[in-house]
């Protein structure tokens, strides 16, 4: 399938989805304390979508399983849990990471954002995943340029996370975004010689969703028996921080960061 190029309205319309994505995961992590349930936070996220009209793209997203699909509008992912937690009676305690995972459309537009937050006070191994993971993502974004090959920014994204010594998941990588919540390309983390075939030249007009999902140990993961949670083969703690991002003639936009719509 062809990279869809968007207009300057539908890049905007993007935007206006992601100010609101960005407002939902601001309200859930305060609410985030211990005590407090994924099923409570998974609860704010609903009012909130529905106050804002909007419609959280994870829920009945379809699996492998006839009629099982996902069942919940957005992922809440647990310490060694990686990416696809299903929110429930879990309640959240002192020591804890905490993945907020939420793609929403809004008026026909999609986006895609997510964030590890602590809850109380973690290890200083803990905090320094959750850096390296945030700074992975910031590093991308600062070094997209129009012209530049996807596998340049993905070198730089897998050197910086294994030089700080993590690793990163190779199974789940970015993609790309806009009136579906997928489109092509596929954007990855890392460099591999299959990754290199799926090589692809950054553009303006572009709209991708870019997500390093890092570990603190070994990079093989496995799936839980719901058949969705997937979580780290080693038990060792995970990071996922992403952005929906715009391709202009000179760099980028961040469409998850909150900031408003310059006008449609």
């Amino acid at each position: 399938m062809p990279i869809i190029i968007k207009t300057r309205r539908e890049i905007e319309m993007m935007r206006r989805a992601g100010q609101v994505a960005h407002d939902i995961l601001a309200l859930m992590e305060a609410a985030a304390k211990p005590g407090v349930t994924t099923m409570e936070l998974e609860e704010l996220a609903q009012r909130e979508l529905d106050k804002n009209e909007a419609i959280g793209l994870s829920k009945n997203y379809p699996t492998y399983k006839p009629g099982q699909g996902f069942p919940s509008p957005l992922c809440i992912s647990i310490n060694e849990e990686v990416v696809h937690g299903i929110p429930g009676p879990r309640a959240l305690k002192i020591g804890d990471i905490v993945t907020l995972d939420l793609a929403l459309s809004l008026n026909g537009y999609c986006c895609d954002t997510a964030t590890t937050i602590p809850i109380g006070k973690i290890s200083p191994s803990t905090q320094k995943l959750l850096d390296v993971t945030r700074e992975t993502l910031n590093l991308a974004i600062n070094n997209m340029k129009p012209g530049r090959k996807w596998s340049d920014i993905a070198r730089l994204m897998q050197y910086h996370v294994e030089r700080n010594g993590f690793n990163v998941v190779r199974e789940f990588v970015g993609h790309g975004i806009g009136r579906t919540m997928h489109e092509e390309p596929k954007v990855a983390n890392f460099v591999t010689a299959e990754q290199l075939r799926g090589d692809f030249g950054l553009r303006p007009g572009m709209t991708l969703a870019v997500e390093p999902m890092v570990v603190m140990g070994k990079r093989e993961v496995d799936m839980l028996p719901d058949g969705w949670t997937v979580i780290t083969h080693d038990r060792q703690p995970a990071a996922h921080f992403e952005h929906t991002i715009a391709m202009t003639e000179v760099g980028v936009e961040v469409l998850t960061d909150g900031r408003p719509p310059w006008g449609i």
